[in-house]
């Protein structure tokens, strides 16, 4: 019966991630299959963003509705007389193409749009390392792009994302012996109102500043805010490992409200509108994310905004600034479009490392986490990083797993008693139920003290699950012999059928269940769990595999000793 209990509970735990999980693909954010996946990394022009009129948000009495101001700024034309670009303009919508040591982007003359962003660091496939992975791109399927632009009281006097500025090259690189790189983008003409936006990019970093500064050269005040905003589709990734379910969605920060998530869907059902200090914005998928940050001390305030086409939007803009005729006003902030690496966006602004989305157990998952990446710098792989940090789980629960293991022996020993018992009542069960309970007793057996220890270690046991599934340090981590992707399923089943040879040893250890039913029920989980982990990242069924090893050396151990005792 313990035996059964034990096995149970880590049953009962592992199917509740799998429904949960399951559970937020079918409802959690309503994704729609598509038929395209990356594209190449020499991918044409991009496309101008389409455009669409979504239902205006609501907004409190008072509050100017700018999410209503920037979704009319999309469907306005922009091309005028006040924003045609000057002469010497990239034609039409020619991306202009900047590159540094880790990115490698495309930038839309329209708006200055970041439209397509590849990650020099990361390949789609280890097996083609020259293809990178194409984090935004500005058309579906899996359409993502960063947008900035002004508002003022009249809607031409300022570009928007949608106005068309100029540039001196359609190029730039970040030299060999560069530490920075400035793009800069220009609208207006004198005399007017001019803007000139800036994208500064630094060696070795993901995160860019961006400004906007605005001079106001007419003779007239002139009242400006200015606006940043992620726009996304559903994301539908066929490489994703089946069974696995991770969010992609906005993310917002607050000092009072600390770390919340909002679910594509629940942008246009909900809409955001709040103001906030030191907080940041962003949009999040399996591995990589990318936020705006604004200025630390300014209010600036957060929106959310569905428009056609199921596009989403979460961004923030800042209070209004009146200029004097012939001033300046500077608004700035910045933009991460990168890899999930903790200790990176740590720095970067409060909070923004929990985009790493550990879950509930976020508070046990980042030490499980920091004591992987030191044991990784210094044995340099991960695989061997996963077994070592599983010994020393294993070494720290060892008094609990022990407490357990005693429990499971002596239970093994009363077994054939029970069964006997079990014989002589027959189909009485309050008799045979009072007959165990009078042998626990004389044996001093407690029923429970295989399984409370066992409770204690589950919520770590989950959080080094959610560790190993979110750490982009692990995507495509190779480990030894077949094993070159952790984060891919065993291309050759092998590890899934050591996990289950293992599970079926380890139920050979234990009492078995007198009940026939429950006993086959036993007997099946080992064969139930290894069709699990065939589609289960091979780093996970790794960690699995080398856990139930140690369970096994462990309990033998344990067992020998007791029986040996008894006779």
């Amino acid at each position: 019966m313990d035996n059964l209990r034990l096995m149970l509970i880590f049953s009962l735990a592992v199917v509740l991630v799998l429904i949960y999980q399951a559970w937020e693909q079918d409802y959690g954010q309503g994704r729609q299959p598509v038929a395209a996946t990356e594209p190449a990394a020499g991918a044409g022009p991009p496309a101008a963003p389409a455009t669409g009129t979504p239902e205006a948000p609501k907004v409190p009495e008072g509050v100017p509705d700018v999410a209503a101001s920037v979704t009319a700024a999309a469907v306005s034309a922009p091309a005028d007389a006040k924003t045609a670009p000057a002469a010497g303009a990239a034609a039409g919508l020619a991306p202009i193409a900047v590159e540094t040591d880790v990115l490698r982007l495309e930038i839309s003359p329209r708006g200055g749009t970041v439209t397509s962003v590849w990650l020099k660091n990361y390949p789609i496939d280890p097996e083609r390392p020259e293809d990178k992975f194409r984090l935004f791109k500005p058309e579906p399927p899996n359409m993502f792009i960063a947008q900035s632009g002004l508002l003022g009281s009249d809607p031409k006097s300022v570009p928007t994302h949608e106005a068309m500025f100029t540039s001196p090259q359609t190029s730039y690189t970040l030299g060999e012996g560069d530490k920075t790189l400035d793009l800069v983008l220009t609208w207006g003409q004198e005399p007017g109102v001019q803007v000139v936006k800036r994208y500064r990019f630094e060696r070795g970093s993901y995160l860019i500043e961006v400004t906007q500064e605005v001079r106001n050269g007419t003779a007239e005040p002139l009242t400006v805010r200015s606006y940043q905003q992620l726009q996304r589709t559903e994301l539908h990734d066929p490489n994703e490992a089946q069974f696995v379910y991770t969010f992609t969605g906005g993310a917002y920060w607050t000092p009072t409200d600390k770390y919340r998530k909002v679910e594509l869907t629940d942008m246009g059902k909900d809409r955001l509108n709040l103001t906030v200090s030191d907080g940041w914005v962003a949009m999040m998928q399996h591995y990589f994310v990318s936020a705006w940050v604004p200025p630390r001390g300014q209010a600036e305030t957060f929106y959310t905004n569905v428009l056609a086409d199921n596009r989403y939007i979460i961004g923030d803009y800042s209070p209004a600034q009146t200029l004097a005729p012939g001033a300046n006003q500077t608004f700035a902030s910045e933009l991460y479009i990168g890899p999930k690496t903790p200790e990176t966006l740590a720095a970067i602004a409060p909070g923004l490392d929990l985009t790493v989305d550990y879950g509930m157990l976020a508070i046990i998952a980042q030490p499980i986490h920091w004591l992987l990446s030191k044991i990784h710098s210094v044995v340099g792989n991960w695989g061997w990083s996963i077994i070592i940090l599983t010994i020393l789980i294993k070494g720290a629960f060892y008094p609990l797993s022990a407490a357990s293991y005693k429990s499971m022996a002596h239970m093994r020993q009363v077994t054939p008693r029970i069964q006997a018992l079990k014989d002589r009542y027959g189909d009485d069960k309050e008799r045979l139920n009072q007959a165990m309970m009078d042998l626990y007793k004389k044996e001093k057996i407690n029923p429970l003290g295989g399984c409370l220890p066992i409770l204690v270690q589950i919520p770590v046991f989950i959080a080094l699950y959610w560790v190993l599934l979110e750490s982009v340090e692990l995507r495509q981590a190779p480990f030894a012999l077949w094993l070159q992707n952790l984060t891919a399923p065993d291309p050759y089943f092998v590890l899934p059928l050591l996990m289950g040879v293992s599970m079926y040893i380890q139920q050979k250890l234990n009492p078995q269940p007198p009940d026939p039913i429950q006993a086959k029920v036993m007997m099946a989980l080992p064969f139930v769990f290894t069709v699990f982990f065939a589609f289960f990242p091979s780093g996970l069924v790794l960690y699995w595999t080398v856990n139930n090893i140690l369970s096994i050396a462990q309990q033998w151990r344990i067992t020998s000793q007791i029986e040996a005792a008894a006779k």
